[in-house]
Parts: structure tokens; C-alpha cells; sequence
């Protein structure tokens, strides 16, 4: 992560065919979340729907020339973070992802808290730990999300990241569910 700028640990995306337990996942997880991403763009007015399967989507990543997996997986440990940030890496993105807590908390790391800020137009950037237990799974957007204001809905932008590992190691899975050019 260091020599891109992204704050210290370890990254690696699965490669195609990727492993069985994350072929599977991703559709599986993809299929409880499409009615979400298409509300969501409703309610954005942004008239990108997302077909049933995700096979469908990936030949949309796919014919755009996006054809690199994204599913990752992630290690830190002591003094590693993970900088605030957005996985965005092409045109077609799916506005939802997930990160599945492999290691337990003050067992094998501490620190290392799962971090989402809003940031909301006009107004201050808001922050939100997401306390996770090992095995637990967090669904958030990539991108924007919509929010009901006073005056109807509107967009707020997301970024996510990982704070310091204080001792131990972390182990992440995250599921993206577009590919990469």
C-alpha cells in the first residue's frame, strides 16, 4: 500500500478463476444487494439499473474493457492503516461492496477499526467506526449514497479506510463486485 500512497500493509487481488469460496460469494451477495443499488440510483436519478445475475454486470465491466477481478484480500499489521479512500476503477462501478473480518479483535489485532466518513454537502465530514467482529461483514457504498434531506434526497459521498494497527495482525476480505480496466 505504501508506494501508492494508499498507508501501509499488504494487498492482493485474486486473480482469475478466482478461488471457489469467492466465486460463489460474489454472486451470492451481489444478488441481495442489486434491489439496493438500483433503489438507491432511483432515488439519485441516475438511470444506471443493475441486471439480475451478476454475471450480466460483469459482461457490462467486461465489454467496457474492465475485465480484472477486484476481490482482495488485505493484511496489516503493527503501525499499518488503510487511508480513506473509494474503489473506483472504471466506468461501470457497482455502488455497494463488502469487507468480511477474518481475524477477531483484541485476540489477534487491536486497533485497526473500520472507518466510513460521509462527506456531506455544506457541511463538516461526518465518521463512523463499524465495530466488527471476526466473520462479521459490512455492505457499503463505493461511491455516493442517497440521504432524505429536508428538501428530498440528496448525495453524500463515502470513503472508507482502516485506522493504525496497534498490535497483532488484521486479515480482510473485500468484495467488489465491478471489475478493473
Amino acid at each position: 500500500m505504501g508506494r501508492h500512497g494508499f498507508g501501509r500493509g499488504e494487498y492482493k487481488y485474486f486473480a482469475y478463476p478466482l478461488p471457489d469460496l469467492i466465486a460463489r460469494l460474489r454472486p451470492a451477495l451481489y444478488a441481495r444487494l442489486r434491489d439496493v443499488a438500483n433503489r438507491w440510483n432511483e432515488t439519485m436519478g441516475i438511470d444506471i439499473r443493475y441486471p439480475e445475475q451478476h454475471e450480466a454486470f460483469l459482461k457490462r465491466c467486461h465489454d467496457a474493457g474492465q475485465a480484472r477481478p477486484t476481490p482482495l484480500l488485505l493484511q496489516y499489521g503493527v503501525g499499518d492503516y488503510n487511508c480513506l479512500h473509494q474503489d473506483l476503477y472504471g466506468e461501470h462501478v457497482f455502488p455497494l461492496q463488502v469487507a468480511i473480518l477474518l481475524s477477531a479483535p483484541g485476540r489477534d489485532f487491536t486497533g485497526g477499526e473500520f472507518v466510513l466518513t460521509e462527506q456531506r454537502p455544506r457541511m463538516q465530514s461526518r465518521p463512523e467506526v463499524v465495530p466488527l467482529a471476526q466473520g462479521d461483514a459490512v455492505a457499503f457504498a463505493v461511491h455516493v449514497r442517497p440521504v432524505q434531506g429536508t428538501r428530498g434526497p440528496y448525495r453524500v459521498n463515502l470513503r472508507h479506510g482502516v485506522s493504525r494497527i496497534r498490535s497483532g495482525h488484521r486479515h480482510t476480505v473485500g468484495v467488489i463486485f465491478h471489475d478493473a480496466k
